[in-house]
């Protein structure tokens, strides 16, 4: 008996041994992540931090050469250990609508997705009500085509017109690519998934992207490229951060713990996690260190170089355990977590309607002598330009959009009652059909986005001067398109003289029988204006409108829309007129084996490294303060079909918080929307501007704005514009802090950044002072 007990304690205390382990595994939701993170073995944690490349992911729907329900097209995925309930999520690009194949094997459905306007092009609405909806819409969409995280918004600075990537970012304003990028996450963030903050930091230009060097002081840092993702950090709350390919004053972004840990976590308070740009593959231990929580798209190289550092104490194990604690942290938010029963069908006719709206708010209206818009409705247009009939809806790269469809500018006027001049309407398609024929094989070669154009028809002086004669406008559209990978080329820049000869014979044939001519520029950014602004009547930026582009271009031209956009950069007369010029690559065409590590390009000036000589003065702040002859178009500037007066403007404070309010009201004759833009000038610098520009402050810089409501004719709306004594702070590099000096501050309500309409004091009794990490 006694023996049989023993038998029986001893077959019992096995059974446990080997239950144990299942009983005692802590998984994902139930138990704390911590819990997790401790009983994970090393070689789980390196894969946890790592993506799913090394395990196979070839973005068909497979991982490892097994079926899970990612989505094809998509960027990538984390890895999964069922053990501890973790699953697989997917990440997939944006930001101007989600990237994914919108074919699959096995299925006839398709997968489409609305292309959005650019960022460009939302924060020309000034609008971040509207914005926050368009996020929205994108949200819906990466829900119900089942990914976790869409790959933007993008917020780098417009530090010079010529890169390649402006059109994904908001502006050359920290402020309002802040105010943009933090209603953006929220929007998308608010359907229950997440974004990606990108690039950080300091990623203006496509030109050796992989290694270059941003030379950038500590105030340019922190007043001009850091600040713009401050605010969305700490106003959005972005599930991810994603750092840059390049370096920070000789550091590597991905390497750069003062950039991912010091600024980002210590000084902005941000809980969320940093995954690496793709295949941006460094110093793997260094990134762990670092802060870069997550490598994507995950390489097995960078595994086995995580265990060995850890193993030979390289790297602190701790450091690791932070980061796949964060991992898990990020997980737990996602759909793929909470095993939601995506649809695969968004409301896409819903989000095309969002997208065209959005577009025709964006859009800007430089010029409109003698009303020439809007377009009486049954007018006869003579519709010029190869971009008219193929228009350019978005840019190249991670940015482009796989939509269903796109309405060009021919058909968006059809669709607005409007008639197109039936010879020219002939004219232009047999020789878009021409050019088609001829572009199409280099065309089919070509991804995300990228194609060829033809160049503008060759009309007669006998044809236009008929057209001129048998229709009532001319409109014409000229385009440019540009993308990842390349800054955008200085001809780029400049109409080229097919297209000038166009506009010039254009204007002189249709002028001479008292017609007018409207210019539409369907462009990724900034094109020289000054040499032929003067020709036409009229000058509509309708930028990369997303696939809506025709009705929504059409919506403003004949009057549905009210043109309410702005500019969110300058227009400078030459691109050589930014400061920035003197120290940005013009004309280089990029090549793979620029991402080596001793590619010869790193010891090229621009290419290898860049000095940001210009400091704080990018856009507006230097046109403003030192050049404001040498703009065409100011930031900010933008035209309506109705006229506006302000009135009542009045200044509250509470503590170091102020709002000012004003009264606008719409005096003309047809409803519309209007924006106030509110910059501060500091004690002192209107008076002293003339010195030399490293040593003093621009002469204005915005800190608020405010969109109103549709108004009436005759109808009036309070603005409220907000901002605080930090806001207002500039950054001292002795004291490593923001300072906000005290005297006699101006805030200027201005229509645009060189038109000042009101004038109020503020006085700032004492000095207001606040620290941040000095870099070791």
């Amino acid at each position: 008996m006694i023996q049989s007990n023993k038998l029986f304690v001893a077959f019992a205390f096995s059974i446990l041994c080997i239950c144990a382990p299942v009983f005692g595994q802590p998984k994902l939701g139930k138990d704390p992540v911590r819990k997790i993170v401790r009983a994970m073995s090393l070689e789980e944690k390196a894969a946890l931090v790592c993506g799913t490349w090394s395990a196979g992911y070839a973005g068909d729907g497979t991982v490892g050469g097994k079926t899970f329900a990612v989505v094809a097209g998509a960027a990538g995925v984390t890895e999964a250990f069922d053990k501890y309930g973790i699953p697989h999520t997917v990440m997939a690009d944006g930001p101007a609508g989600l990237r994914i194949d919108p074919f699959r094997k096995g299925t006839e459905k398709s997968f489409w997705c609305t292309a959005f306007p650019v960022g460009t092009m939302l924060a020309s609405t000034w609008d971040t009500a509207l914005i926050e909806e368009c996020g929205r819409a994108i949200g819906s969409e990466v829900l119900e085509y089942g990914c976790d995280v869409i790959l933007g918004p993008g917020l780098n600075i417009h530090r010079n017109p010529m890169c390649g990537r402006n059109f994904e970012y908001y502006s050359e304003d920290p402020l309002l690519s802040g105010k943009c990028a933090a209603a953006m996450i929220r929007g998308i963030q608010s359907c229950g998934v997440g974004t990606s903050a990108k690039h950080f930091a300091a990623n203006n230009q496509e030109s050796c992207r992989i290694q270059n060097n941003a030379i950038v002081s500590q105030k340019a840092l922190r007043e001009i490229y850091l600040k713009s993702f401050e605010i969305a950090v700490k106003e959005g709350k972005p599930w991810t951060v994603m750092s840059s390919y390049n370096r920070v004053n000789g550091t590597y972004s991905m390497e750069n713990r003062f950039l991912l840990t010091d600024v980002l976590r210590n000084d902005w308070g941000y809980e969320g996690l940093v995954v690496s740009d793709w295949f941006g593959k460094r110093d793997t231990p260094a990134q762990i260190h670092a802060g870069n929580d997550l490598l994507m798209p995950g390489e097995k190289a960078q595994v086995e170089e995580i265990i060995e550092a850890v193993r030979s104490c390289k790297l602190p194990e701790g450091d690791l355990d932070i980061c796949a604690q964060r991992v898990l942290e990020y997980v737990l938010k996602t759909p793929h977590f909470r095993q939601y029963p995506y649809s695969d069908n968004p409301p896409l006719a819903s989000n095309a309607a969002v997208s065209a709206r959005v577009a025709s708010e964006g859009m800007v209206l430089l010029k409109n002598d003698s009303e020439a818009l809007p377009l009486k409705e049954g007018s006869n247009i003579s519709l010029f330009g190869v971009n008219a009939y193929d228009g350019i809806v978005a840019g190249i790269g991670a940015g482009f959009v796989n939509s269903s469809y796109k309405v060009n500018l021919d058909e968006g006027l059809r669709n607005c009652r409007l008639v197109l001049n039936p010879r020219t309407d002939v004219a232009y398609k047999s020789y878009m059909q021409f050019c088609q024929e001829a572009l199409g094989e280099e065309n089919a070669r070509k991804r995300l986005g990228d194609r060829v154009f033809p160049g503008e028809a060759v009309l007669s002086d006998a044809f236009l001067g008929q057209r001129a004669s048998d229709s009532d406008v001319a409109v014409i559209s000229i385009g440019r398109l540009s993308g990842e990978y390349n800054d955008r080329y200085t001809k780029d820049f400049y109409l080229h003289p097919d297209e000038l000869d166009l506009i010039r014979r254009t204007c002189d044939a249709f002028h001479s029988k008292g017609k007018k001519v409207v210019v539409v520029l369907n462009v990724c950014g900034v094109v020289e204006t000054a040499s032929w602004k003067d020709l036409p009547d009229a000058i509509l930026v309708n930028w990369l409108p997303g696939q809506e582009l025709g009705n929504a271009t059409a919506a403003v031209l004949c009057g549905k829309v009210n043109p309410s956009g702005r500019l969110p950069m300058c227009f400078p007369v030459d691109y050589r007129d930014h400061l920035s010029s003197e120290n940005f690559p013009f004309d280089y065409t990029s090549k793979h084996s620029d991402w080596a590590y001793d590619a010869p390009e790193r010891k090229i000036p621009n290419l290898g490294w860049t000095e940001y000589r210009e400091g704080i003065f990018v856009g507006y702040r230097y046109f403003c303060t030192k050049a404001p002859h040498k703009l065409s178009w100011p930031f900010g500037f933008g035209l309506s079909y109705t006229s506006f007066e302000w009135s009542d403007a009045t200044l509250s404070r509470r503590g170091d918080d102020f709002s000012v309010s004003v009264k606008v009201c719409n005096t003309g004759s047809c409803p519309g929307k209007d924006v106030v833009e509110l910059y501060v000038s500091a004690p002192g610098v209107a008076e002293n501007h003339q010195g030399p520009v490293a040593d003093e402050r621009p002469i204005r810089e915005l800190k608020a704005f405010a969109k109103t409501p549709l108004l009436a004719p005759g109808e009036s709306a309070v603005l409220t514009l907000s901002f605080s004594a930090y806001d207002m702070a500039s950054f001292d590099e002795n004291l490593s802090a923001f300072v906000t000096e005290a005297g006699r501050w101006q805030l200027q309500l201005n229509r645009d950044a060189s038109t000042i309409v009101k004038s109020l004091p503020l006085d700032i009794r004492k000095a207001l002072y606040w620290k941040v990490t000095r870099p070791q």
